[in-house]
């Protein structure tokens, strides 16, 4: 009975061993690759020494806590950082300035690509009415597995052109995404606010992404009460930056965190939250896109790479590419006309 409750007691500590090893492989203290490779080697063969091989148990414990807890203040001794020499597509912070109904939003993103890694940049500053707001769209954007997708939220105005904000990894010059990275404290937490020419046309056209573009069945109110959220959370990271984490705080759960804020009765957290590639299908369900046509035709007619091609630069890009796109709130007006 003493054996199998050790072993029950073992398979947990090993799989806490295995989750600080990595904490060590890619957040570990040393610049050079080789030095986190051998602290997280290092650390991984002994506490699966001190596990299997000391006597009595409770010694063998005592040596692996000491050790977690030495990997542990290491990991909790991280602070993110603004100051660092940043890529230029995530180089500026944006921010919100809000006064009654007109929203300035500062360091919106309007870079002119010509290439993925050849571009002019552009930050500018845009102000918005809200009282002009109509409502909000969805991007989901597909770089390889259907699995996964990258969500981008766009806030559509009367007369203004369309205000997107994507979650994103805040990299460093010569910095890579990496989907593990993302949960070892790599990168810190930004939100993109840019121009649709922009953050869009570099995936349709120049990343070769697979871009899908839904109109959201919400009301101005509820889209607004959205862009607030949003803007506290953009405001507080200028003055206290945050990690991005791939599982918590990422391109999709940080969207549901928002809603959850402004919402009484948030939707219920569906596996397709994490398996984002299938989000679509989770709102097609709660009807919280367009659902008068059967789910397949409304995918097909909200892929938009062909339209967003043609369109290229064009200043009418944004509306191109809703041309055609069943729009929720289209039913609503028909309802309350006269």
């Amino acid at each position: 009975m003493k054996r199998a409750l050790i072993v029950i007691l073992v398979l947990p500590l090993l799989a806490v061993t295995g989750w600080a090893a990595l904490v060590l492989l890619f957040a570990g203290p040393g610049e050079a690759a080789w030095v986190r490779t051998s602290l997280a080697a290092v650390y991984a063969l002994g506490s699966l020494a001190a596990l299997l091989r000391l006597r009595p148990f409770r010694l063998a414990l005592g040596v692996w806590i000491i050790g977690f807890l030495a990997v542990l203040g290491w990991w909790s001794s991280l602070r993110p950082n603004n100051d660092l020499d940043w890529q230029s597509d995530v180089a500026k912070l944006a921010w919100f300035e809000i006064d009654g109904d007109r929203l300035t939003v500062h360091n919106v993103r309007d870079f002119d690509w010509r290439s993925e890694t050849d571009f002019t940049p552009r930050y500018e500053d845009r102000v918005y009415d809200l009282s002009k707001l109509r409502g909000a769209d969805l991007f989901l954007s597909y770089w390889g597995s259907p699995v996964i997708a990258h969500t981008i939220v766009s806030w559509d105005f009367e007369a203004s052109p369309p205000l997107a904000i994507s979650i994103e990894t805040r990299k460093q010059k010569g910095q890579d995404y990496s989907a593990i990275k993302g949960f070892f404290r790599q990168y810190n937490i930004v939100y993109v606010a840019a121009d649709e020419r922009d953050i869009v046309r570099v995936r349709t056209s120049y990343r070769g992404e697979e871009v899908y573009l839904y109109r959201l069945n919400v009301t101005p109110g509820q889209a607004r009460a959205l862009l607030m959220d949003y803007g506290a959370t953009m405001n507080a990271l200028v003055e206290t930056p945050q990690f991005y984490n791939a599982l918590v705080d990422n391109c999709t759960t940080s969207i549901r965190h928002h809603v959850t804020r402004i919402e009484a009765n948030p939707p219920r957290v569906d596996w397709r939250l994490f398996a984002n590639g299938y989000g679509d299908r989770m709102l097609y369900e709660r009807g919280s896109i367009d659902t008068r046509l059967p789910f397949g035709e409304l995918r097909s007619l909200s892929h938009i790479n062909v339209r967003a091609k043609a369109l290229d630069g064009d200043p009418s890009f944004s509306r191109g590419i809703r041309d055609g796109l069943p729009d929720p709130h289209s039913v609503a007006k028909q309802a309350t006309a006269p």
